[in-house]
């Protein structure tokens, strides 16, 4: 019995292998397709992702802790009401913190602005805080003489410079990483989808008809 020629085992192979994936493309159940893109669009739905929700909440942590400083430091140095009108009415560059809280609020009104009212998707936002907020507290570093009043001429500065640099590394490698991950997730399913539903259903294996091998004489 002489052996197969090249060219029929390769024709067998190649419809062995096309039966082998038509066998995956039916086996995709369009149910689960369907209920995961119903999870997708759910979240969608919600206006706000879970990591961006924690993000602004992280904002607003800013803002409170930096004023929770500040109330402190304006008790501590002779009472609020009095350090209260000699740090903001009469305001000096050189010896108040006032600024550094209108820094707080700064930060906070334009990141909320951008990544939780117009849900931006781009660091540029970020970008134009945290480089206000270093530039201007290395400046009063330099400048002023905060270190000469006490703990907080030291406090106030490195936590704000800190929290600003946390905020920058939370949206650019936790908040658009995530996001651009699901909505990849999304796409892949949906194409999915629309592929299985061209499939018309109720294919079995038995419908596919292979030619017995034949001989060669």
């Amino acid at each position: 019995m002489n052996p197969l020629p090249q060219d029929m085992e390769n024709a067998l192979t190649g419809s062995q292998s096309s039966h082998a994936s038509l066998r995956d493309v039916h086996s995709i159940n369009p149910t689960q397709l369907m209920a995961r893109i119903e999870s997708y669009e759910g979240r969608e739905k919600k206006g706000i992702s879970d990591v961006r929700r924690t993000f602004c909440l992280f904002v607003t942590f800013d803002l409170l802790f930096v004023t929770l400083l500040w109330i402190i430091e304006l008790n501590v140095n002779g009472g609020i009401e009095n350090t209260l009108e000699k740090e903001v009415v009469q305001y000096d560059y050189y010896s108040s913190y006032f600024d550094i809280f209108l820094l707080a609020v700064f930060r906070f009104k334009v990141l909320i602005l951008a990544y939780a009212v117009c849900r931006l998707r781009h660091w540029w936002a970020i970008a134009l805080t945290t480089a206000v907020t270093s530039a201007f507290l290395l400046a009063k570093v330099i400048l002023s003489k905060l270190f000469s009043q006490g703990a907080f001429g030291y406090v106030l500065p490195i936590i704000s410079f800190i929290l600003a640099w946390i905020e920058t590394w939370f949206l650019d490698f936790k908040v658009l990483p995530q996001e651009a991950e699901e909505e990849n997730r999304l796409l892949i399913v949906q194409d999915a989808s629309e592929r299985a539903a061209l499939i018309p259903g109720g294919l079995s294996d038995g419908q596919f008809y292979s030619p017995p091998e034949s001989e060669a004489v």
